[in-house]
């Protein structure tokens, strides 16, 4: 969808126009898809991930103000995650107390590895006595968290988490968080894109930024005061 097209349909679903609502939802829905991924497995069905994530575009098209110099989608993206966050933070669905967690995600694991040793998975009998526990503690164990469980979910006492442990060399969090963060640069004017990526690229002090854009230190302090201000007031979770 071409920018003009979407700033259109926003201002058009700002005023009430449900279809325009509609259509940026659905031309916008690998966009929603890409960043709940992140949250898949946390004891939250897929379909509900989604719903929020719909929820937290909604409100991007509501607060989304045609005097921002960025792209919708730079804006709409840390609200999608947003909404999913609050909704794990506060709300969610049934606690789970963290040694049940803890068991489950270590139930998990043991399942992969017998599955991968044995080719196929073990009965309730064998994850009993593997772990010494009774057959039935094994099966509320694992429906606790809606088996499998995350492997974002810490696995032991070091905060450690599946994730960790794996050989990948970037999860889907970094991936996001790596779009998020070049987009964001991208809208920014040629002099502060440059500032940024002198400050927090090439690791150059303020008084080399400054040399380089022949200005005062003073001047490059506060622009980069101002330039994350801007960051944390449009993307701050």
């Amino acid at each position: 969808m071409e920018k003009e097209e979407t700033l259109n349909l926003i201002a058009a679903a700002q005023k009430g126009d449900d279809a325009a609502c509609e259509q940026l939802l659905s031309a916008n829905s690998p966009l929603i898809k890409s960043v709940i991924r992140r949250y898949k497995n946390k004891c939250v069905e897929y379909d509900d991930l989604y719903q929020l994530g719909c929820v937290g575009f909604i409100k991007a098209i509501k607060n989304f103000s045609f005097e921002y110099e960025v792209r919708f989608s730079t804006y709409a993206v840390p609200m999608i995650a947003g909404e999913v966050k609050r909704f794990l933070r506060d709300d969610g669905p049934v606690k789970v107390s963290r040694g049940t967690k803890s068991a489950a995600i270590k139930i998990a694991k043991f399942t992969e590895l017998y599955k991968k040793e044995h080719g196929e998975s073990p009965t309730i009998e064998t994850i009993a006595n593997e772990f010494d526990i009774e057959a039935s503690e094994a099966v509320f164990i694992m429906d606790s968290c809606h088996y499998p469980v995350s492997i974002y979910e810490s696995s032991d006492d070091s905060g450690r988490t599946l994730m960790d442990k794996l050989p990948s060399s970037e999860n889907e969090e970094e991936k996001l968080d790596k779009m998020m963060l070049k987009q964001i640069i991208n809208e920014l004017s040629p002099r502060d894109k440059k500032i940024i990526l002198l400050r927090y690229f090439a690791d150059k002090t303020q008084s080399e930024v400054a040399r380089a854009l022949s200005v005062s230190q003073v001047q490059i302090s506060r622009l980069e005061s101002k330039i994350l201000g801007r960051i944390r007031s449009r993307y701050g979770d």
